[in-house]
């Protein structure tokens, strides 16, 4: 299962990743426009795009790395505790089971 800091941090480079979508569509579709300051601030945002992107992938990279322990230590207790394992998974399905049968 998931921990919810865990579905947060995916949840936030996912949307990192459609902003960051977003603001280079814009940049692509607004270098038709002319003057000093436009191209001032196009070069700017795309600095600041490049590092975001960069960080980005930083963070999920972490993600990642954090995802794969958990599901390391979960299967390495499961394999060191496998009758403790099976009890928990009962419970849970008969506690599951309760709740679904009541409605």
């Amino acid at each position: 299962m998931a921990d919810v800091s865990e579905v947060g941090k995916d949840k936030l480079v996912a949307d990192l990743k459609l902003v960051i979508g977003d603001a280079e569509e814009l940049l692509r579709l607004s270098a038709h426009q002319a003057g000093d300051k436009v191209a001032e601030l196009r070069v700017k945002m795309q600095d600041h795009l490049t590092s975001a992107r960069a960080r980005l992938s930083d963070a999920e990279s972490v993600v990642v790395e954090q995802t794969r322990a958990a599901a390391r230590a979960t299967d390495d207790y499961v394999h060191d505790n496998p009758w403790r394992a099976i009890g928990v998974a009962a419970g849970v399905g008969l506690v599951l089971g309760m709740l679904i049968g009541r409605r």
